[in-house]
């Protein structure tokens, strides 16, 4: 994905949010693609139809449209097939924030899987934008970070420092616009309450919190 059309998913998130911020997409917890979530499809019947066909049964994605459902299989071009694992959407996760005080103050975020649904962090940043004109944070790391599997109680962790600057500049905000790496389509709006923003900077995932303070 372009850093242009990128730039432009997130400011369109961020505008849509800062419309919605008295709305569910204010909420930490609630993410911004879960009033677009469709139920599961139930599996089809492989049995012989009234007909006298077969039906087809299909395999589906648990929870987000980011990728084909762990374990659903792909094939290698040997006749064989490997399991394919399901990269997290934005959709997939429960969201939630908290302030730090550590490294002159920064967010803290937190990502777990939603109920019965196992995906995976890929090795990348999180994608992390500030207000209407979509400002994005960028890496506190010099190196990217290893894949996470997301499931039951296992949470992942990101810093946020809003502010790398010196002076007194910035602009005042109170949420962020996150996504799953460069292509998530469906970015979520978190509150974080009121912080300036100025040469903000992102973490990779961690499993720590320890480990996802972002000193710069």
């Amino acid at each position: 994905m372009s850093s242009n059309r990128r730039k432009a998913l997130l400011v369109s998130a961020a505008i849509v949010c800062g419309t919605l911020l008295m709305t569910a997409c204010e909420d930490g917890d609630v993410d911004a693609g879960a009033a677009q979530d469709s139920s599961p499809a139930a599996p089809s019947d492989s049995s012989a139809t009234g007909d006298g066909q077969s039906s087809d049964k299909g395999s589906s994605a648990t929870g987000g449209e980011t990728g084909e459902a762990a374990g659903s299989g792909a094939d290698t071009g040997d006749g064989e097939r490997k399991p394919v694992e399901q990269v997290c959407g934005a959709n997939d996760i429960s969201w939630s924030t908290k302030s730090e005080s550590q490294a002159g103050g920064y967010i803290l975020i937190m990502a777990k899987a939603k109920s019965g649904i196992t995906c995976y962090l890929p090795a990348e940043l999180p994608t992390v934008a500030f207000g209407s004109d979509g400002t994005q944070a960028g890496p506190a790391e010099q190196t990217v970070g290893e894949q996470i599997k997301l499931s039951g109680s296992t949470t992942a962790y990101a810093g946020v420092n809003p502010k790398t600057t010196k002076d007194n500049g910035g602009k005042e905000l109170n949420f962020i616009i996150v996504g799953v790496g460069n292509d998530d389509p469906n970015p979520v709006s978190l509150k974080v309450g009121a912080i300036t923003v100025d040469g903000p900077v992102v973490t990779n995932w961690h499993t720590a919190p320890a480990d996802a303070v972002p000193f710069s």
